[in-house]
């Protein structure tokens, strides 16, 4: 299996991704759902990053001189990646992330770990981008940390849904920051790869429910 098939399975087994009849926070009924608040354990987190890792190995250029994580969920995510992509491609990658709150005594500061400098590259670690809130919000702190460049946005699944615009969110963001935004998978890959250990999850009926859904609520190209 490729990368992206094993990363389907992974969720799968870990009770991340699910199917059945759920709402989003925005109030839509969705045939499937994503939960990456289910990922608990030393193991899965090790895994987790290699994901990511594989997916920054084949689309992340060298420029690239610090990832970083958004408070709160990009913050093990980023751990996770970087611990991955030193141990399995030798790219040793500075990374950081942010407070929700300024810390004022000590060192002080909004953001731990790396010190992002003037001239730095920066790649974006998130889970599941919905609204693209949390990722606009990293963008708009950089501009108060420093003269950086946000180049690239790595997520774990594109839902491939229209956001405020008939567009998807994170065509959005590629839109209106330039960042190139690589998603380990998508939803039209998701749907496509069947089944998971030996069970059918998406079966013709499912499979119908998620077009349905799309057809309603994804984004125009």
């Amino acid at each position: 299996m490729t990368y992206k098939e094993e990363f389907i399975t992974f969720m799968v087994r870990s009770g991340v991704l699910t199917f059945g009849n759920f709402t989003t926070k925005s109030g839509r009924k969705t045939p499937y759902f994503i939960n990456t608040g289910n990922y608990k354990t030393g193991a899965q987190a090790a895994q987790l990053g290699d994901y990511y890792a594989a997916c920054m190995q084949e689309h992340m250029g060298s420029e690239v001189t610090a990832l970083f994580g958004p408070a709160y969920k990009g913050i093990p995510l980023v751990v996770a990646a970087a611990s991955s992509l030193y141990r399995n491609y030798n790219r040793d990658m500075p990374y950081c992330f942010n407070r929700k709150e300024v810390k004022d005594h000590g060192e002080g500061g909004s953001m731990v770990g790396y010190k992002p400098q003037d001239g730095d590259v920066i790649a974006i670690v998130e889970d599941v981008v919905t609204a693209g809130t949390a990722v606009r919000e990293s963008i708009e702190l950089f501009k108060h940390v420093a003269d950086v460049k946000m180049a690239y946005l790595f997520v774990s699944v594109d839902r491939m849904e229209r956001g405020t615009k008939e567009c998807s969110t994170l065509d959005e963001l590629r839109e209106d920051y330039g960042i190139t935004v690589c998603p380990i998978v998508t939803v039209r890959e998701i749907i496509s790869f069947r089944p998971i250990d030996g069970k059918v999850y998406i079966d013709d009926e499912m499979k119908a429910k998620m077009e349905a859904y799309l057809a309603q609520y994804g984004a125009k190209a």
